[in-house]
């Protein structure tokens, strides 16, 4: 079949934008200090919380990368695949959640800083910005895509318009605003995903004529991927979740441990729906459009199908977007504004000027965001690197903070280093060898580091101090 651009369905992301701007400058007038800004003061509901923990964690990385390049490139087993560490990783929130609420701390640098120390705070704070801009960063190169689609236009003009949204709605009314914004998106991706499975599978011609069309690797469990390559795409994710600084301030911006628990059932429930779901209709694009861009295959589905349902699809995959590329770069503004700027540039900053300072370093970090994007050939190629560094160089330290009381600022610090040293190595002086996700070198780095560099400094029967 061949892919032809859809001006009609431009009307859906129009509408889908309108709303969110709205409601955007509706929710930034009840915007009363930082925490209001940063936490929505502690005020989220269940269903609110379910909204936008699921629409923060679904973003372009699901929808450009992540399931959708998996399907279109391996096959669905593979993309299937893909599905069990955010299973995984919801799961052991879950459990740790409570204990995140009692720090209550803005920033997962700020968590860390009470175990391990002022320095490891610093190292934190800048691992979190690279790997959160880079994630910013795809996200708006996944709204070109939708624009390139609908309208012809470039992906580089899509990309721009894409930026400029994430980072007004980001800036106008910090989590306040994007929480309500995120919860609409999260339903929506819901209901959109699964109106689309059958009606794509019926326009391909039924299963068996997907399946005759595409590779026959792309029937196998790894599509021609190696176990530790197919480990290599597995692990970015996880490791990304259990320590993400957005989920945890999320769930420290809910109303009590009773909201929190409510809202990451809902959120599990949410996932086992549309993960598949996302997985099906990009293995069925691979049928209809074998020559396309992987980043494009569940997007191009919108033109095969009748309007109305291509249309809410299209809707869904900008609420994807835009929705975790604004709350990505307001948790990355926030490490500059608490753990640099407020900790080394002006220690007496008042309560509004910290709020001001964070809208600035939204702008900031999201024009680098966009820079940063033309550097990455794929989307998925970001995606791993990004999540990589996160996942690697901070994970486990966080970890360790909740379950390992032994645990001291010498094993934190020393991981933290090690993490991010063996990702950059791996990704960028060797190269990726033998095409393996540098995540499975790096994060067993970060481990053995963790455990070697505490019982290495401290006695059996001593607990760990905090870092000076």
């Amino acid at each position: 079949m061949e892919l032809q651009q859809d001006p009609t369905l431009l009307w859906f992301i129009a509408i889908y934008g309108i709303l969110m701007v709205g409601i955007g400058v509706f929710m930034s007038k009840k915007v009363a200090g930082s925490e209001d800004f940063v936490l929505a003061g502690k005020s989220l509901g269940p269903f609110v919380l379910m909204g936008t923990l699921l629409a923060t964690w679904t973003g372009s990385g699901s929808i450009s990368g992540g399931e959708t390049s998996m399907a279109f490139s391996y096959g669905i087993l593979p993309s299937l695949m893909m599905m069990l560490p955010t299973l995984v990783g919801i799961i052991i929130l879950y459990v740790v959640a409570p204990k995140i609420r009692e720090h209550g701390k803005f920033t997962v640098a700020g968590i860390l800083e009470s175990k391990y120390g002022r320095t490891s705070r610093n190292i934190a704070s800048v691992i979190i910005i690279l790997a959160y801009v880079g994630i910013v960063s795809y996200q708006m190169k996944g709204f070109g895509f939708i624009l390139n689609l609908t309208t012809g236009m470039t992906v580089q003009t899509g990309t721009i318009i894409g930026a400029a949204m994430i980072i007004f709605l980001a800036m106008i009314g910090g989590l306040r605003s994007v929480s309500q914004t995120d919860a609409i998106s999260g339903f929506l991706m819901v209901g959109g995903l699964i109106i689309t499975v059958p009606t794509i599978i019926m326009v391909a011609g039924g299963w068996s004529e997907i399946v005759a069309n595409v590779p026959e690797s792309h029937m196998s469990a790894t599509g021609g991927l190696t176990t530790i390559q197919m480990i290599g795409y597995l692990l970015p994710s996880l490791f990304l979740l259990l320590g993400d600084q957005n989920m945890y301030q999320r769930l420290a911006s809910s109303k009590g441990n009773k909201a929190a628990k409510r809202a990451q059932i809902g959120w599990l429930i949410a996932m086992i729906v549309i993960s598949p779901s996302i997985s099906l209709i990009a293995f069925a694009s691979r049928s209809l459009f074998p020559d396309i861009d992987p980043g494009m295959a569940l997007m191009a589905t919108t033109v095969a199908m009748p309007v109305a349902i291509g249309g809410v699809l299209l809707a869904a995959a900008a609420s994807f977007i835009i929705t975790t590329g604004n709350s990505y770069l307001l948790s990355a503004a926030t490490n500059l504004t608490y753990d640099l700027y407020g900790k080394y540039v002006n220690k007496d900053a008042s309560d509004k000027k910290l709020l001001a300072m964070t809208r600035i370093f939204i702008v900031a970090l999201g024009v680098f965001a966009f820079i940063l994007i033309s550097y990455f050939p794929t989307v998925l190629s970001v995606q791993m690197y990004a999540y990589t560094v996160y996942g690697a160089g901070l994970t486990p330290a966080i970890l360790a903070v909740f379950f390992w009381k032994r645990v001291n600022a010498i094993g934190g610090l020393s991981s933290m280093i090690a993490g991010v040293l063996s990702t950059l190595i791996w990704e960028i002086v060797l190269q990726q060898p033998f095409e393996v996700n540098s995540v499975v070198v790096a994060v067993p780095v970060a481990v053995i580091v963790l455990i070697a560099g505490t019982l290495m400094t401290t006695s059996p029967g001593s607990q760990s101090k905090k870092g000076k």
